[in-house]
């Protein structure tokens, strides 16, 4: 068999064993989900070897969609990690035979203090499927691995599984994309989910505006000075009422007569783009991509402009 073909056929039987899992989810998967949600405490997700890799995803997903979680390591729990239990814990405890030695050795404990215990194995007649609350059947037709040895297509289906319980308790939860990128304010999505057009605006003097008397001259000046290709025109009452850009003023230049005859309201763009400071700093750029613009004024209910974001303040924002 070419590599090719070995390819085709784990990608096959991984997804086989995902969606064998389809047919298996019932009101156990329900009561599961239900315990997760009304969990106190933090939920402790154990499990060895692979099965303890897949843990650690699992705990790490849950944590970042609304549900405190932390793994934890049988054999480290049986040498003193146990103190990290307390009672209104709860446990997923992940074996795909249900005998692992290690994690067998603390259920006991986990029993003694209360906890209940959420078993996700291949087998639901093992030690760890009686033990338990909850059992979620994981098991599959066949592993992967040629040999039958490796965990491939059983920890693919724990790891499917794990992801279906975080999913369904967080849109038990109401989790919001405010939610999560409170929990990622590191991460890109975090960003640009956190940072409204008030964090990053331009205020008071770095924001260029002339009124509409003023001449050609006090627009360049104004434009080049603020450094932002681009001002305000502001009427008596200090309201925007259009904007120059420096391709206006290009344009203008290639008008016949002095150019400093002109006057920037005459030339200017009415009824600009703007937006509320409220607003998302991406919904910032998506305005920007739309009408191929790099700025934008941002205005307040009486239409006085308090501010402008440019293009650059988003990139070293890192949103774009």
């Amino acid at each position: 068999m070419s590599s090719l073909e070995q390819a085709k056929r784990v990608l096959r039987i991984e997804a086989e064993a995902i969606l064998g899992l389809i047919e298996k989810i019932g009101t156990d998967f329900d009561r599961a989900v239900d315990i997760l949600l009304h969990c106190k405490g933090k939920v402790v997700v154990t499990g060895m070897g692979k099965s303890g890799q897949v843990c650690r995803k699992i705990s790490a997903t849950l944590a970042s969609t609304g549900t405190p979680a932390f793994f934890l390591h049988p054999a480290e729990g049986i040498h003193g990690d146990l103190g990290m239990l307390a009672k209104e814990d709860t446990v997923i405890a992940i074996s795909y035979s249900g005998e692992t030695d290690e994690l067998l050795q603390i259920l006991p404990l986990m029993k003694r203090l209360g906890l209940a215990i959420i078993a996700l194995t291949g087998n639901i007649h093992s030690t760890l499927a009686k033990t338990a609350d909850v059992v979620l059947d994981l098991h599959v037709r066949e592993e992967a691995c040629p040999m039958g040895l490796a965990p491939t297509a059983s920890t693919t289906a724990t790891l499917a599984m794990g992801d279906a319980l975080a999913v369904s308790l967080l849109k038990k939860r109401g989790f919001k994309e405010d939610d999560f990128a409170l929990l990622h304010p590191g991460g890109t999505l975090g960003r640009k989910l956190l940072f409204r057009v008030k964090d990053l605006m331009k205020i008071g003097k770095e924001v260029p505006l002339i009124r509409t008397d003023s001449d050609m001259k006090q627009a360049l000046m104004e434009i080049t000075s603020k450094q932002l290709g681009v001002t305000g025109v502001i009427d008596d009452e200090g309201q925007l009422i259009g904007i120059v850009t420096d391709g206006d003023l290009r344009r203008g230049l290639n008008k016949k007569g002095n150019f400093f005859d002109q006057r920037p309201a005459d030339i200017m763009t009415r009824n600009p783009k703007t937006i509320h400071p409220e607003e998302l700093a991406v919904s910032a750029l998506h305005v920007m991509e739309k009408y191929s613009i790099t700025s934008l004024f941002i205005l307040n209910e009486k239409l006085y402009p308090i501010g402008i974001i440019h293009l650059h303040d988003l990139i070293k924002a890192r949103i774009v």
